[in-house]
């Protein structure tokens, strides 16, 4: 029996794993796992590494390669193999540094050289939006992994580490890092089954997404920690004991419950601390699979199981490979424990995953079973070849890959994996594109249900074909789940009536344009097209009114970039004089509040007066506030914060001009706060409540509820400055249910 382990995750700790490192230690840690490891191939990267980066600073002010170090010492930590390593020391070189793909190729050949590339972000496209680069970056990923796993394992021990040091990076960085993280990383990291960085991202992710939440369950779970282990630590004593007398080799431990597994429960089930069953776990690895039973037995018969919390996943494994068996307990006292058996094999492969796996480590890659294991990167690939659309890409990769699962079996036994509230209709997609084209009914358990069936664990599904149907009906679309799904049944149709959606799709752009008094002529000329298509996935504008056509694309998004060009070409002579008149005069002058009437803000130029000036809604930006002006076309001067992401990253500096906060008399400004809640009954009441005890006035309100019952409140409110603002988010953040709260910046 080995000692008790009760080591809380930390984020702090975590964070200071980022101290020096050195090339010694590097190697150090690979020998010992791999003592044949070409040495002289992994000093050579870190040679290249140490000359490319050289002089390039960390935010931290360390010097740029002890990034890379730490990168190659995850991967190390992982027990991956030489050119995972390289590929570790190196992944920044092709983007930050001067050297080039082909003089890696020489130096370290083709396969270190194409997981550098597959790690490597793409290149910022002038002519796209931020959201569509980011797009673009995912699907090159996912053409990576399905070439290489390894890809997204170093991209994954790359993203870590930046975690880790992400406080050195402004509140704005540190946010949408963790927010990508949380929604794009993790879910991967789930997938292949690599637990021990999954829960460390979860930490960190949850330190600079809801702090507060982040220390009050950290300073709960050390609070109680000396007791919880003793009480653990009789319980382990008392099994040990049981399983000695049955001469069952084993070790034991126990498991902590991660930070973030405990915010979930606790602020997105609404439940207290104590409520949660298995803060307290203890984790049993035993030789082989009979044992595990045997063990489930023996612990079954000390303590009451409690029903419906018990999980076989050796008899079923989750799709990333996961094996192992959970009970949740009545122990001592009535205090509820969970435990954890598995055998030594199911343990590597629940910590590390597919890394535990690797079929590379002798060098050369075998085509295996384990191949199958990753059918979602293929089927990742599938639907990625037909998206067109930036959002509907997003939606369907978190959406369907990145949820909930529900495990159902095929006639033949098969498991099937599938988003949680999935239908029959879903399950023959997933199958093939032709059964669910062709579906025309369902059985569930061996009865006969409509197609809008909820699918639940366990549930055995046989699809009814027909060779004779027409195809999938697009009442289909209102009940499917996987947003996989959806994109397949669109596809047919868009497909089947490819002719007739380009005519209704150019029909709907041309009924819009006239709608709001404009000549469609004069805005669908082959120059506009051309640009809005350029900011677009379609390769023609027959394929954008297509997409109109059959649904996939909105058509106000088109209309609303074709009014844009024409608006910005028609004042752009306009705006030229005012610009030259602005730059050639410093005199001084006010400009009007939002309301008050009140002298609010002062800026430079000659002439200002005759402009509009207006307060930037995406930002909304308050007294106290660092604000700048940023000159429109055709719509005067828009005030916006500083920070404000629209303005950090214009690709037209020259339009920015000075202002200042001017004294004024008291003035009320508008303000939009972003809410993210749970969806309890009451819940806005009290924010209306607490929001009247400060005299606080809300002007606007927005509410959106996901799927998964979080509410996504836009609320704006009217106040005197941004100190004011920021009184209201911290009391916000202490009404029940509340995740977190943050203002509005582009």
């Amino acid at each position: 029996m080995q000692d008790i382990e009760i080591l809380y995750t930390n984020a702090d700790a975590a964070g200071a794993k980022g101290g020096t490192m050195t090339i010694d230690q590097l190697i150090d840690a690979v020998k010992a796992y791999h003592p044949s490891t070409d040495e002289a191939l992994i000093r050579r990267a870190y040679a290249c590494a140490a000359a490319a980066h050289e002089g390039q600073k960390r935010n931290s002010g360390e010097p740029y390669i002890i990034h890379p170090l730490h990168v190659a010492m995850i991967l190390a930590e992982l027990q991956m193999d030489d050119q995972s390593i390289c590929a570790g020391l190196l992944h920044d070189v092709l983007e930050d540094t001067s050297v080039t793909e082909e003089e890696m190729k020489q130096e370290f050949g083709e396969e270190i050289t194409t997981l550098v590339d597959g790690v490597t972000k793409l290149k910022q496209l002038q002519s796209k939006s931020k959201v569509e680069n980011q797009v673009e970056n995912y699907r090159k990923m996912v053409m990576a992994m399905a070439n290489d796993i390894r890809v997204i394992i170093v991209k994954l021990a790359d993203r870590l580490h930046n975690l880790r040091t992400l406080d050195y990076k402004d509140r704005a960085k540190q946010v949408e890092k963790a927010t990508e993280t949380i929604e794009i990383y993790v879910p991967i990291a789930h997938r292949l089954g690599i637990s021990t960085i999954k829960s460390e991202l979860e930490d960190l992710c949850l330190k600079y997404l809801d702090p507060d939440a982040y220390f009050e369950i950290s300073e709960l779970v050390h609070k109680r920690l000396d007791e919880r282990k003793e009480y653990i630590r009789k319980i382990m004593d008392r099994l040990s004991k049981e399983l000695e007398s049955l001469g069952i080799h084993f070790e034991i431990s126990g498991r902590p419950k991660t930070l973030y597994s405990i915010y979930k429960k606790m602020y997105q089930q609404n439940k207290t601390f104590d409520q949660i069953f298995d803060v307290s776990a203890i984790r049993v690895i035993v030789d082989t699979v009979k044992d595990c039973y045997s063990v489930l037995g023996v612990v079954h018969t000390l303590w009451k199981p409690i029903p419906k919390r018990f999980k076989d996943y050796i008899a079923m494994p989750k799709q990333n490979m996961y094996q192992s068996l959970h009970t949740t307990l009545i122990g001592p006292g009535g205090e509820t424990f969970e435990v954890q058996i598995r055998t030594f094999e199911m343990h590597q492969t629940a910590e590390y995953g597919i890394a535990a796996h690797w079929q590379y480590k002798e060098g050369r890659r075998k085509k295996t079973a384990f191949d199958e294991k990753l059918t979602w990167v293929r089927q990742l690939m599938e639907w990625q070849k037909t998206a067109t659309d930036s959002k509907e890409y997003m939606e369907t990769l978190k959406g369907d890959f990145f949820s909930d699962e529900v495990y159902v079996f095929s006639p033949g036994g098969d498991v099937v994996e599938l988003t949680r509230g999935s239908t029959p209709v879903d399950f023959a997609y997933r199958i093939h594109s032709d059964i669910g084209n062709h579906c025309v009914g369902a059985k569930v358990d061996g009865r006969l249900v409509p197609l809008n069936h909820v699918l639940e664990n366990g549930n055995i599904v046989e699809i009814l074909t027909s060779k004779n149907s027409e195809g999938p009906s697009r009442d289909w679309l209102s009940f499917v789940a996987n947003p996989s799904t959806k994109q397949k049944i669109r596809q047919f149709f868009k497909h089947a009536n490819r002719e007739v959606n380009v005519e209704i799709g150019r029909d709907m752009v041309v009924q819009d344009l006239k709608k709001d008094g404009y000549h469609p002529n004069e805005l669908m000329n082959d120059e506009a097209l051309e640009s809005v298509i350029a900011r677009t996935s379609f390769a023609s504008p027959e394929d954008l009114y297509s997409a109109i056509g059959f649904g996939s694309q909105t058509v106000g998004s088109v209309t609303g970039k074709l009014k844009a060009i024409y608006e910005e070409k028609r004042n752009e002579e306009a705006e030229k004089k005012r610009l030259e008149n602005l730059e050639s005069s410093g005199e001084v002058h006010a400009v009007h509040g939002p309301q008050s009437g009140d002298e609010a803000v002062r800026i430079r130029g000659e002439g200002v007066s005759n402009l509009q000036i207006k307060f930037a809604q995406c930002c909304s930006p308050v007294p106290g506030d660092a604000i700048i002006g940023y000159i429109t076309m055709g719509r005067g001067i828009s005030i916006h914060r500083a920070d404000c992401v629209n303005i950090v990253h214009t690709k037209q500096p020259e339009r920015m001009i000075e202002v200042e906060w001017a004294e004024t008399k008291k003035s009320k400004f508008f303000s939009t706060l972003r809410i993210l809640a749970r969806n309890k009954t009451g819940y806005m009441a009290d924010i209306v409540e607490l929001l009247n005890k400060m005299e606080i006035n809300m002007s606007g309100l927005q509410v959106h509820t996901d799927a998964d019952n979080t509410s996504h409140i836009l609320m704006t409110i009217e106040i005197d400055d941004a100190k004011q603002v920021y009184e209201v988010m911290r009391k916000i953040r202490t009404v029940p249910n509340t995740i977190n709260v943050f203002r509005m910046n582009g």
